[in-house]
């Protein structure tokens, strides 16, 4: 699970977040109600920073152990044969859902790329509200392997991808 700990690592590129959503970016999740506006909110979602919700796992004894240790874990959720690795847009959102989860601010193709080592299938943002959003298949492929999803003031759609 190398993966899933570099994200769990500080990154001075979010330093001084405070962990508000980015309101552009809940907009266009909230009308992403067909194939186009689902679109723009992945276009959105590209630039976004985003949270993986980390838990601790391991001992849960009541009584004192020296031994006794804990680890943190990626969350997934496992519905109707699908399992889903949750992320937040906000910090607001992830507190609705567990208040004691620990962010972790990431972009989407890091999350999308930590989706099948966390033995996942799908990416699930903002669980709890205010808008359920689904990432899967070929789309969280292509945003996993680096792609972005552009718009063009024509409405044209392309992927791109940059050397970093």
């Amino acid at each position: 699970m190398t993966e899933l700990r570099s994200l769990a690592q500080p990154s001075a590129r979010f330093a001084g977040d405070d962990g508000a959503p980015d309101p552009l970016t809940r907009a266009a999740i909230a009308r992403a109600d067909d194939r186009t506006g689902y679109t723009r909110a992945i276009v959105a979602l590209c630039s976004s920073r985003l949270l993986l919700p980390i838990v601790a796992s391991g001992d849960d004894t009541d009584h004192p152990d020296p031994d006794r240790h804990a680890e943190m874990a990626a969350v997934t959720l496992a519905d109707e044969g699908s399992d889903y690795l949750l992320a937040f847009t906000g910090y607001d959102s992830l507190r609705a859902w567990q208040p004691d989860a620990r962010p972790v601010p990431c972009h989407l193709d890091e999350l999308c790329a930590t989706v099948e080592p966390a033995g996942a299938s799908k990416l699930l943002l903002d669980v709890a509200g205010p808008v359920p959003f689904v990432i899967e298949g070929d789309l969280l492929a292509m945003l996993a392997q680096g792609h972005s999803l552009v718009e063009f003031d024509d409405g044209e759609f392309a992927w791109v991808t940059t050397d970093s």
